[in-house]
């Protein structure tokens, strides 16, 4: 009996101190991980899109990928790219997303076109990551480019805050 009531407290000890190594590797992972963020997008060609979200993955080699709620309107890919530490708790993170035309008509489709490539764009996002690891704040700028790589009118700013994703 003796022997059991022992045990409890070196239990309990084992579950607080795993407990705390959760949470301390939570900050010390620093941006590594998944997440979700609320937009705000405030000038630009996409600034009268509203309730923008995007999930990110942040891999711990220096990649990342980023899709967003829109992505779907109109078709187009995740955005792919990289990150990197900046500073204390600052990251800069530049990622790039195809922009597709639409079609002039349904016919267009109906004929096995579609919606055709008609440039890119890229993101440039600077990062400050909260004190327990589990938040963000960001500042976002984006520029377009047309099919030869051109910058085009339409880039803008946009805001984030993010929250980590976890169990």
């Amino acid at each position: 009996m003796k022997k059991h009531m022992l045990m409890v407290p070196i239990v309990a000890a084992a579950l607080l101190a795993t407990s705390c190594h959760v949470e301390m590797a939570t900050a010390v992972n620093g941006l590594t991980g998944a997440w979700r963020g609320k937009v705000e997008i405030t000038s630009g060609a996409y600034a009268d899109a509203k309730d923008v979200k995007f999930m990110y993955v942040f891999n711990a080699g220096g990649t990342m990928t980023e899709s967003s709620n829109y992505d779907a309107s109109p078709p187009g890919s995740p955005a792919y790219g990289v990150w990197e530490k900046t500073g204390a708790r600052q990251y800069e993170a530049r990622y790039e997303f195809f922009v597709d035309k639409a079609p002039a008509s349904f016919d267009e489709i109906a004929k096995g076109g579609g919606w055709a490539p008609d440039g890119h764009g890229v993101l440039t996002e600077k990062i400050a990551l909260a004190a327990d690891g589990n938040s963000f704040d960001s500042t976002i700028k984006y520029e377009l480019f047309d099919r030869q790589g051109k910058p085009i009118d339409g880039g803008g700013d946009a805001t984030c805050k993010g929250e980590r994703i976890k169990f």
